[in-house]
């Protein structure tokens, strides 16, 4: 307990960094025997919301509201998940994507821990609907970052214009960073899953480790680098896919 009023946090109106010294438990709507955590939602200006959901054992989850879509990534624990068509079961470092207005409904098979990232679907051209789409972490493929084999990445969604939001993880060995300062109209959400290092955020120099959040707001600079000895390894949300313009009318 810190009594001094001393927070790791930090919130600005281009980025954030979440620490768990600040993390408030609130009820989710649409969730049974389960407590969520807010990390980043409209409120402080961002286009999608990510949390955790803390489920204890026979927890449930129903779908979000109308419109929104669901990336779901077990960060510890078990769950099964009943849709239409099957009934899957998901464990640590299994994740899984639900379009909007995908009927499913998480049940915890032990206490569980989840990531979730939820956003508002922006439709393209076309009206074919979305899949579901599962797997594993580990079994995805890992592809070199800008030809850096000291910097990888693990595509989860597939590269295709249907889909709105991109989401993977990056993995630096010890002492790899990012290319250069990256600047971009796409906003990120990200979760560090293991290691730690440097993020520049604006201007601003953030010592990082796991468990900590980021937003990272459109145009705000982000770099990181990775200290220590082990992998560094992040989980990261970025919208994708969409005319500039399609953000007006969901701003």
């Amino acid at each position: 307990m810190n009594h001094l009023g001393h927070t790791r946090t930090r919130v600005t109106h281009s980025h954030a960094f979440i620490a768990p010294d600040g993390h408030v438990q609130t009820a989710l709507p649409g969730w049974k025997h389960t407590m969520g955590i807010i990390l980043i939602s409209p409120q402080m200006g961002a286009r999608f919301s990510q949390y955790f959901a803390l489920m204890q054992k026979g927890g449930e989850g129903t779908p979000p509201l109308p419109g929104v879509e669901r990336f779901i990534f077990v960060l510890s624990g078990s769950v099964s998940v009943k849709t239409e068509a099957d009934t899957l079961t998901l464990k640590e470092k299994d994740f899984a994507f639900f379009p909007a207005q995908e009927p499913h409904v998480i049940t915890a098979t032990s206490q569980t821990k989840l990531n979730v990232y939820e956003r508002r679907y922006l439709p393209n051209e076309s009206d074919e609907p979305l899949p579901i789409v599962t797997g594993n972490e580990q079994d995805t493929k890992a592809e070199p970052f800008m030809g850096d084999p000291n910097v990888f990445f693990r595509r989860f969604l597939p590269d295709d214009p249907h889909f709105d939001m991109a989401v993977n993880t990056m993995n630096f060995k010890p002492g790899a960073v990012l290319p250069f300062a990256e600047t971009h109209f796409m906003e990120h959400g990200m979760l560090m899953l293991s290691g730690g290092g440097i993020y520049r955020l604006g201007d601003d120099w953030y010592p990082i480790q796991k468990d900590d959040v980021l937003w990272m707001g459109p145009y705000c600079p982000q770099w990181f680098g990775a200290l220590g000895t082990e992998t560094s390894s992040y989980l990261l949300y970025k919208e994708a896919n969409r005319d500039v313009f399609s953000f007006e009318k969901n701003s």
